[in-house]
């Protein structure tokens, strides 16, 4: 997940996609359907958040779903991952402001995570985005299959 996510369970400007969230987190997060990971990335722009409250409310949403995980990254992952989400914005992919962005989608990369969850339509889940960014992985020897989707697409009910 990347941290728009995390930020949707908190809007009061977006209330359809706020409680699409909301139903996410409670029958998928909570129930274990998927293993659920976030980056350091996301904990890194929460901690930029400003409000003190607001922050505080986002890293709070870890203590509630104790089973999102962390990938960590260290020594030739870092570097991989800096090397990548470099490569999408040096090719255009991700604009040069986007850094983060990048980064969560490296991440998604070197972790063979299957989905990167996004409510960020502009720069990540998005189809163009996506086939864009599968042929950059192909291209520098990265093949497992990647999707990036937002919440509405993972919902499922048994």
């Amino acid at each position: 997940m990347d941290t728009s996510i995390i930020n949707f369970l908190y809007v009061e400007d977006s209330p359809d996609y706020r409680k699409a969230t909301e139903v996410f987190f409670e029958n998928v997060v909570l129930k274990n359907k998927i293993e659920t990971y976030i980056s350091n990335i996301v904990i890194d722009e929460i901690n930029k958040t400003e409000d003190e409250e607001q922050r505080d409310r986002l890293l709070g949403t870890f203590e509630k779903y104790t089973n999102i995980k962390t990938l960590i990254a260290e020594n030739e992952i870092i570097k991989d991952i800096a090397f990548l989400g470099e490569n999408y914005i040096k090719t255009g992919i991700i604009p040069k402001k986007k850094i983060a962005d990048s980064l969560h989608v490296a991440y998604s990369t070197i972790f063979q995570m299957d989905i990167l969850l996004s409510w960020n339509f502009q720069h990540l889940a998005n189809v163009n985005k996506e086939q864009k960014i599968i042929i950059a992985n192909k291209t520098l020897g990265y093949n497992y299959p990647f999707r990036m989707a937002n919440p509405l697409e993972v919902y499922f009910e048994e």
